[in-house]
């Protein structure tokens, strides 16, 4: 077998690849290379609402009293509704007092893409963006509404900015004979928020509750994904039963979704690149999820809870966690079993893990993440290096060989199985793989697509400079200096490589660096970066045993 079958070999098995990937996703599982891309839908048409949507739970399960409110519900049309903003170290939050909802978050430190001047917005209620956080008690007898996050609240504390360690803002709402107290803590240097629901009974009869939290959010991409590579947007939730579960919002409008619907643990989330909302429940309490579609392009993930019965004059407290932010791994694995795994590396996880973990080591000594992605790639160029040698050394063979290779071709002409007999004597003879050059490399492959989706998914990168011109690596180089570096090593790797016999064949190869390295203009700098460092190694590991096998051929030559 010559280097051109087995280059079309290659070919030819990763479009089988391909193919089955493609298929696995259009039947609505995971993508075998990483997250499976979101939907793209129409605007959304809620942003008028001035947050009212139509989507209170109509089934407070497990509760044991019917609910009072219905999807499609308007909230009080004479209800006064006043924006609260409260601002710490990292977060700007504003609240509605229309049921308490955090309707807008700014992360104060990370700017937004191409606004190094602005920090990036992660929820709010606006046009192209509908993305809120609500809460609400159900269960009303008929005829009636416990407070939801459609009726009125007011502010009951008076700090508005962080300047200790903690900041605790409450809001009080009252309907249908029960009085809600929301409580949110928030403190210094962190995402996290502690959310407080008091219920009390102010009724001359006993209720049975149940607080709904939720997460609303329209099925738009995010303002900045890329055209050239996707993440995932979406639902997911989390149990101790089935693990970690993703849902997309074309799923849910096709009532298709999957998700564990009854359990006594786990959290919630609105998952995007980079970042992430998340509902953690009291843990140890049966809840039921719900994932739906609210309103045209407009869903909504929320846990219901029964809180239980409360006499008249008696009060029920119901303690959770909020998290809006980074899709910081340590700080969500602390708050919750699990809450790490949004950032979802997809099948390779296993091997995805480890390699953050060492990056995030080698960030700790070198304190800069594009000298931390040149490390890491050396690390794992010197693990490798025995089977890359051997693919060099292969490769080095044949290129030894194509002089006679060719004679062959040309003696034998158009009879293959002569052809054939005498190039597999030949490599026999020779002791050639024609393999050799290619399984090595294809070892290699998980390690490479895992590494690609941590310096794609890993926020570290987001505003993280390294030198000179490039100041955030998750963004393209902005003079495409690394994506030329990568095409001109590319070229280089190429000269180094056998030229294969068939001259269209040879065409394809000389074409395939301007291809790549097109794509690479587009890609963030730190991906490029690390496919830069990884060429020039492999180029200087190849020259280096080529060189050595050439003195070894002469040093025999001469004796």
């Amino acid at each position: 077998m010559d280097i051109r079958r087995t280059v079309l070999w290659m070919i030819f098995s990763f479009s089988l690849l391909l193919l089955w990937n493609n298929w696995q996703i259009h039947n609505g599982k995971p993508s075998l290379f990483g997250p499976t891309p979101a939907a793209t839908t129409s605007e959304p048409q809620a942003a008028a609402n001035n947050g009212a949507t139509p989507s209170v739970p109509n089934a407070p399960v497990p509760a044991t009293a019917a609910p009072s409110v219905v999807p499609g519900a308007a909230a009080p049309v004479a209800a006064r509704s006043e924006e609260v903003v409260i601002t710490t170290d990292v977060l700007r939050l504003t609240f509605d007092t229309m049921g308490a909802q955090l309707v807008r978050a700014e992360l104060l430190k990370y700017p937004a893409t191409g606004q190094p001047d602005k920090p990036t917005v992660l929820l709010d209620r606006a046009a192209g963006l509908n993305y809120v956080v609500q809460t609400g008690v159900v269960g009303a007898p008929n005829g009636q509404s416990f407070p939801t996050h459609q009726t009125p609240f007011r502010v009951v504390s008076s700090e508005r900015q962080l300047t200790g360690d903690s900041l605790v803002v409450a809001f009080e709402g009252e309907s249908g004979g029960v009085k809600v107290t929301k409580t949110f803590t928030l403190h210094r240097g962190r995402y996290d928020i502690d959310v407080r629901h008091d219920l009390a009974n102010v009724s001359a009869a006993p209720v049975s509750p149940a607080l709904y939290l939720q997460l609303e959010r329209d099925g738009n991409d995010p303002a900045d994904t890329s055209s050239f590579y996707h993440t995932f947007t979406g639902f997911a939730v989390y149990s101790e039963q089935d693990k970690f579960q993703k849902i997309t919002f074309s799923d849910i409008e096709k009532k298709k979704a999957n998700y564990i619907k009854q359990s006594d643990n786990g959290w919630i989330a609105v998952v995007q690149h980079y970042f992430a909302t998340a509902w953690v429940p009291p843990q140890g309490k049966p809840r039921t999820n719900e994932l739906l579609e609210v309103q045209k392009n407009l869903y909504a993930a929320r846990s219901i809870e029964a809180v239980g019965e409360i006499a008249p004059g008696a009060a029920s407290r119901v303690d959770s966690h909020l998290w809006v932010g980074p899709q910081d791994q340590k700080a969500m694995a602390a708050l919750a079993p699990g809450l790490e795994l949004v950032v979802d590396y997809g099948w390779l996880t296993i091997i995805a893990k480890p390699l953050f973990k060492l990056m995030t080591w080698l960030h700790s000594i070198l304190g800069n993440w594009g000298w931390t992605i040149v490390a890491l790639t050396v690390l794992i160029k010197a693990v490798f290096y025995p089977l890359a040698a051997a693919s060099y050394r292969s490769m080095a063979r044949m290129k030894q060989v194509a002089p006679r290779l060719q004679a062959l071709k040309e003696k034998y002409g158009d009879d293959k199985q002569k052809l054939n007999a005498a190039m597999m004597e030949m490599y026999r003879t020779e002791k050639i793989n024609p393999l050799g050059g290619c399984l090595p490399m294809v070892v290699q492959i998980p390690v490479f697509i895992s590494l690609y989706w941590v310096l794609l998914a890993s926020v570290e990168m987001r505003g993280a400079p390294w030198i000179l011109w490039v100041h955030d690596l998750s963004i393209r180089d902005p003079f495409f200096i690394l994506p030329a570096i990568m095409m001109a090593t590319m070229f280089l790797q190429i000269k180094l490589n056998p030229t294969p016999p068939d001259p269209v064949q040879a065409k394809v190869m000389m074409i395939m660096p301007l291809v790549f390295g097109g794509m690479m203009f587009f890609f963030p700098a730190g991906l490029v970066l690390y496919w830069c460092v990884n060429n020039t190694l492999s180029i200087a590991q190849q020259w280096s045993i080529t060189r050595a096998m050439q003195r070894k051929t002469e040093a025999a030559a001469n004796r």
